[in-house]
């Protein structure tokens, strides 16, 4: 199939993009419009509650699941789909890996400062009282990040090693995992890459280093399913026993007796207790339609740039507000980049303000505004977004 860049997949989003037909919505980064085939999805999950009642769940962890996660395989590179584990939301799993450090010192962790706050919060309430010890890692300057952490690492020995595949307040990329865990995976070393930046808006190959390093995404950004759809890839034989356990991860278990807590030693491991499936169903039948369209993450991270050129030409040409060449964070001749674009300004935060009174989201953090580009954009929503910041 003959692709022309960027996209015009606007069609396939109407029931989103025509709720508030004026609203420019550039924060795909953040909260990505969902497909049409969501709607359908979400009925079936409550149909099939109907129609199922108390067998449900025979049905969403035999059916909807291995569906699903056999198509999250295929996307990473993953030769076995249960290396992979459900869950509502990441900060689930960042507290069960957590759970998995000693118990007679604190848990060392080396991560970066710029991690996300469910990750980011959690860890640094747990140094209060001593129970990790944290090493902040600067990500930029970017150049020399990989080296300056491959240094931490080798410095520190850490239990826990988390980075982030594309750094949220940024956008820079990691373009290289194999490399990077090569240098800072070690027996018994849980290495752990936070892909929610990076999973369906960056092609990722986690074969070379799936028997080495956890993988964690979700569907609210470019998977496009909504919240209550996360995922984590698990390296087997790392992490065996987390403390912080749900009774489905001794689901197999349950109807017989039982000695002692016993744990798959698949992904199943890191499973927690009851959720709502319908995130699983939207996700389900956004795999699905990319499949039928023909979309990779390869295309959808051209497709992104290709918007992002054009919005960039745009403002070179006629630099307006906070959207200035001068201002990006990660240059647009960086190919180090995800999806969305990151200009630094100490009046970030009333720019987002005027932004938003002017019909068009974006997001901000700290002095950073985010600008994000995705499949339900198409070229004329770019000009539309030109068109409107020259009018204000």
């Amino acid at each position: 199939m003959v692709r022309h860049l960027p996209l015009d997949l606007a069609a396939a989003f109407s029931r989103f993009r025509g709720a508030d037909k004026d609203r420019l919505h550039f924060a795909a980064h953040s909260h990505h419009f969902w497909p049409d085939v969501t709607e359908a999805a979400q009925q079936l999950a409550w149909a099939d509650a109907a129609r199922l009642a108390d067998d449900k769940w025979d049905h969403v962890l035999g059916e909807v699941w291995p569906a699903v996660r056999a198509m999250l395989a295929r996307h990473l590179k993953l030769s076995d789909p249960a290396t992979l584990v459900p869950a509502p939301n990441t900060f689930e799993f960042v507290n069960r890996l957590l759970s998995c450090g000693p118990l007679d010192r604190p848990m060392r962790i080396v991560c970066t400062d710029g991690e996300f706050h469910s990750f980011r919060r959690q860890t640094e309430r747990l140094a209060e009282d001593g129970i990790v010890a944290l090493t902040v890692v600067p990500t930029e300057p970017f150049a020399t990040f990989v080296a300056r952490l491959a240094a931490a690492v080798k410095e520190q020995t850490p239990d826990l090693v988390f980075v982030s595949q594309v750094f949220f307040n940024s956008g820079f990329a990691l373009t290289d995992l194999e490399a990077l865990v090569d240098q800072i995976a070690a027996p018994e070393r849980m290495v752990v890459i936070d892909g929610y930046h990076g999973f369906m808006a960056r092609p990722t190959d986690l074969s070379r280093i799936a028997d080495r390093a956890f993988y964690i995404a979700g569907g609210y950004k470019y998977a496009m399913a909504g919240e209550g759809a996360c995922f984590m890839h698990c390296p087997p034989g790392f992490g065996p026993r987390p403390r912080n356990t749900g009774w489905y991860a001794g689901f197999g278990n349950l109807s017989g007796v039982q000695k002692g807590v016993p744990y798959a030693e698949d992904g199943w491991r890191f499973m927690g207790a009851t959720f709502d499936a319908s995130g699983l169903y939207r996700l389900r039948a956004v795999l699905e339609w990319l499949v039928r369209e023909d979309i990779d993450a390869a295309l959808v991270h051209r497709h992104a740039e290709a918007l992002q050129a054009r919005f960039m030409t745009a403002m070179m040409e006629k630099p307006w507000g906070i959207f200035s060449a001068d201002n990006l964070v990660v240059p647009l001749d960086n190919p180090a980049r995800g999806n969305f674009l990151t200009f630094q300004s100490a009046d970030a935060g009333r720019w987002y303000d005027r932004l938003h009174a002017a019909g068009i989201v974006t997001d901000v953090r700290g002095d950073r505004l985010r600008l994000g580009f995705g499949l339900y954009h198409n070229a004329d929503d770019v000009e539309r977004l030109v068109a409107r910041l020259r009018s204000l």
